[in-house]
């Protein structure tokens, strides 16, 4: 067995970081104390199925929608990578390749595999994990781009009778995804990582 803080009787306030004895409330901030997330495993797991149930319909359904007098044209995410290729951008496709699929699709297998290690043998450098998480935690925001972009190309293309454009019927599914990922990854606790190697894994 390895000493923790947890052993030891300390628990780590979430919101400011002090260490203190015993449970209650933080004597800095006065924030709720709690040694772990409360079945962060579960919490995490059932937010990433959601995730993955809206990601589906996400990439399928088109996300813009352009009508002019004589047809209707509908893109989904990947026919929008693919266009702005065409057309010479892409250092915007590569932006929208990344924040669209690359890092939804991260996140979802990175905290799977979290998720499994504290049930099975967590990694020998669990530091470099931990820095994985806060790295999975902080880039989650950016995949909320590609509504972003819908929003202001609505916005932009709107030639009254000429052309029109409104999003499609895969913008709020993409942004579902976006939200689940981003709550999945504030619900998982990367302490029990910690509390797993220093029970030599299969941690319950």
């Amino acid at each position: 067995m390895i000493a923790t803080a947890a052993s030891l009787g300390f628990i780590g306030c979430t919101d400011c970081g002090l260490a203190t004895q015993g449970r209650g409330r933080c004597v800095r901030c006065g924030s709720a104390l709690r040694s772990r997330r409360a079945n962060s495993i579960g919490r995490t797991l059932a937010f990433l199925a959601a995730a993955i149930a809206c990601y589906v319909p996400a990439n399928a359904l088109p996300v813009l929608v352009y009508a002019t007098p004589g047809s209707i044209e509908a893109d989904t995410i990947l026919d929008g990578i693919v266009s702005l290729h065409r057309s010479g951008s892409w250092v915007l496709a590569l932006i929208v390749l990344g924040a669209s699929v690359m890092i939804p699709i991260g996140k979802i297998a990175l905290l799977v595999w979290m998720c499994a290690m504290v049930k099975l043998r967590p990694p020998a450098d669990l530091g470099q994990t931990t820095r994985l998480y806060r790295m999975v935690e902080f880039v989650g925001r950016w995949s909320m781009l590609d509504v972003f972009v819908d929003a202001f190309v609505v916005s932009l293309i709107q030639l009254g009778p000429l052309m029109s454009v409104r999003p499609g019927p895969g913008v709020p599914f993409f942004a579902a995804t976006a939200i689940f990922t981003m709550f999945a990854a504030r619900s998982f606790d990367p302490r029990l990582l910690w509390d797993a190697y220093a029970c030599g894994g299969r941690n319950a």
